[in-house]
């Protein structure tokens, strides 16, 4: 069964390991990607690493994308855009550690992306 996928995008690699590591204690059928740093794992984002995480991921069940701070919102929003895809949303204002661990049991669990996305925002 697909799962909603979970893309994971800090200013840190190191942030990104350690979250996707305590995400794989309790989900292990999730896909969950790492957009962390960049490409050379320096401080800072990437749109590019963001768009092939978001490919690595992708399904019909859809992508949530978790960020930790504003310009890496920025580059998820443009990562969307150029990706050309729907079903990808930003889990906005929702705390990267937290937010992903609930929707990655709610996705571990079969439920679809509108509903994480609705128990984030009511939750958080």
């Amino acid at each position: 069964m697909q799962k909603v996928g979970i893309v994971l995008i800090s200013h840190s690699f190191k942030v990104t390991e350690g979250i996707k590591d305590i995400l794989n204690q309790v989900v292990t059928d999730v896909p969950i990607e790492l957009a962390g740093g960049t490409e050379d794992h320096e401080i800072g984002t990437s749109i590019e690493k963001i768009l092939q995480a978001i490919e690595k991921v992708y399904s019909e069940k859809g992508v949530i994308l978790f960020y930790d701070l504003g310009s890496a919102k920025m580059n998820a929003e443009m990562a969307i855009e150029l990706s050309g895809k729907d079903r990808i949303q930003i889990a906005d204002n929702i705390p990267l550690l937290e937010g992903a661990y609930a929707a990655a049991v709610e996705s571990g669990i079969g439920k679809d992306i509108d509903t994480i996305i609705k128990n984030l925002k009511e939750n958080f």
